[in-house]
């Protein structure tokens, strides 16, 4: 297990808006001979929207595994910041250095209200006894009422999770997310289920993260993915086939023939 340590935070702390954040390099992973990554490459900017496609088996889950350390790569590196090297650590002290993942499946705590969720996703000391004494700040609040205001669920502070729909369960675990103050967050699938004013607002909620956070989604809603992206990975067979705007991935001809079945 690596610690966050000084040197870990100056690595992540000096970055500026269009630096590289992530960077996966020949990335190999092998489930009993199978290939589910394949020499994979890529990286990510800090400040940026990055939409990641591809078929099932292409490798996008697995890629998600190795980045926050629930899966160990036969080969290659993965580097957060300028020099954190994520292959050392485990997942806790993966998500404390600055990654989150929201997996497609929302899991909030039901019988808490709204604001309760994200008070207890708060990242601080969550040993019992400081949390049974402890005082909220007024800067904590602030930010409670900040990432309410951000996934659109102000109005909603004081109801339950349980009776949320779909959509706003959705919302309310990305802020619960961002409560932990991620630099990276990867999101699974974020609209499956979700009717298409959740989905529009789903878009306004990643487009507004984007701008002080790097965001990864992992989707196969396509008219989504058009709507809010800037740059589009498309993985086939645990590697990179094609990288570009969404406008340049359509008239790719591999990606057609590939992906799209032309």
């Amino acid at each position: 297990m690596l610690v966050l340590n000084h040197e870990n935070e100056k690595n992540i702390g000096d970055l500026k808006y269009g630096d590289r954040i992530l960077l996966v390099d020949g990335v190999t992973v092998s489930f009993d001979g199978f290939k589910a990554l394949n020499n994979l490459s890529f990286s990510i900017n800090y400040g940026e929207l990055r939409c990641i496609i591809g078929a099932n088996g292409a490798g996008k889950s697995t890629m998600m595994d190795v980045v926050t350390g629930k899966t160990r790569p036969d080969e290659g590196h993965v580097t957060f910041g300028k020099a954190v090297n994520l292959l050392e650590m485990d997942e806790p002290s993966i998500a404390e250095v600055g990654i989150g993942r929201k997996f497609q499946k929302p899991t909030v705590f039901g019988g808490h209200t709204v604001f309760e969720n994200l008070e207890l996703a708060m990242k601080d000391d969550k040993r019992f006894f400081k949390t049974l004494f402890a005082q909220m700040t007024g800067e904590q609040k602030s930010k409670i009422e900040e990432t309410m205001e951000l996934i659109g669920l102000k109005d909603l502070y004081h109801r339950e999770a349980s009776i949320l729909s779909h959509g706003q369960k959705q919302w309310l675990e990305i802020g619960m997310l961002m409560m932990q103050d991620p630099k990276l967050l990867l999101v699974d699938e974020p609209v499956a289920g979700m009717t298409p004013q959740e989905v529009d607002k789903t878009g306004e909620i990643l487009t507004n993260l984007a701008k002080t956070n790097s965001v990864v989604v992992v989707e196969h809603d396509m008219e989504f993915i058009r709507s809010i992206a800037s740059k589009v990975t498309v993985l086939h067979e645990g590697s990179v086939l094609a990288e570009g705007s969404m406008k340049e991935i359509q008239n790719n001809d591999k990606v057609r023939k590939v992906y799209l079945g032309e």
